[in-house]
């Protein structure tokens, strides 16, 4: 088992390695790397609930035009990961076209790697 440390580290290099790059460029083969197959996305958008299923997000994001292409402002932060043995919660701030995102992103270590199984998302006017 890895120490808190190790697994914060782990987590934030998986969040700067595939999250945030899938995010940007709209790479879902990258995104694909971190979630679970069986992750499940909730939250809300412009105050719309919003659920769905890690299939139907990738699809989502294959099927817009990503801020790397349009030019639009992409910006993120790592606020927070707390670690209990072999899960944890990261909450990272993604400003992402006229969005601030706040998502509260739950990971599971599986056969050694740290990924995703919940998504929650939220955006608020900054």
């Amino acid at each position: 088992m890895q120490t808190p440390t190790e697994a914060r580290a782990a987590i934030a290099q998986a969040l700067n390695d595939y999250y945030f790059p899938g995010l940007r460029t709209g790479d879902v083969a990258l995104l694909a790397q971190v979630f679970h197959p069986s992750t499940q996305l909730f939250g809300d958008i412009n105050g719309r609930p919003y659920a769905k299923i890690l299939a139907e997000y990738l699809d989502g994001v294959a099927q817009r035009v990503s801020p790397a292409a349009s030019g639009q402002p992409f910006a993120t932060e790592i606020q927070h990961i707390e670690v209990i043995n072999s899960i944890a919660v990261a909450q990272v701030r993604v400003h992402m076209y006229a969005f601030h995102y706040y998502d509260l992103l739950s990971f599971h270590l599986v056969d050694g790697r740290w990924l995703i199984t919940h998504k929650l998302l939220t955006h608020r006017d900054e």
